[in-house]
């Protein structure tokens, strides 16, 4: 687990995004039954979510259309949170940062580390957006 100090700035930087933070399973489970599109960000301590993932998924959401819910979980932190979200996103395995695209709790769209590590946020916007354009 990761000091409390240390990702205070990482978890602020999605939830002043608008993203709401889930820290409990239960929170998850809420979160994924909601009616409509629902954006997870499974955010991480690591270099390519500060560079990739977490900017690529602010920029996502000025496309006209968007998920009806954004939320984040924090791998290394809230690990019951996030191995409850990791669960709704079978038959990836888990990945830290990684993106999913729920519809009405059925997974529909996902961007694993290996799709994020190493390409430019625009790129990953771009990606998202697609799947808004046709889910949400």
């Amino acid at each position: 687990m990761y000091p409390a100090e240390l990702v205070k700035p990482m978890r602020e930087d999605l939830v002043n995004a608008g993203f709401e933070e889930l820290q409990t399973p239960e929170a998850v489970n809420s979160a994924l039954a909601k009616e409509g599109t629902t954006l997870v960000v499974v955010n991480s301590v690591c270099g390519c979510a500060a560079a990739n993932a977490r900017p690529g998924a602010k920029l996502s959401l000025q496309n006209i259309k968007k998920p009806d819910h954004a939320v984040t979980v924090f791998a290394g932190v809230d690990k019951e949170a996030v191995d409850t979200a990791r669960g709704h996103m079978i038959p990836f395995p888990p990945s830290s940062p990684s993106i999913a695209l729920f519809k009405d709790g059925e997974l529909v769209h996902m961007l694993e580390r290996h799709h994020i590590e190493g390409r430019p946020a625009e790129l990953i916007a771009e990606n998202l957006m697609d799947a808004y354009n046709t889910h949400c």
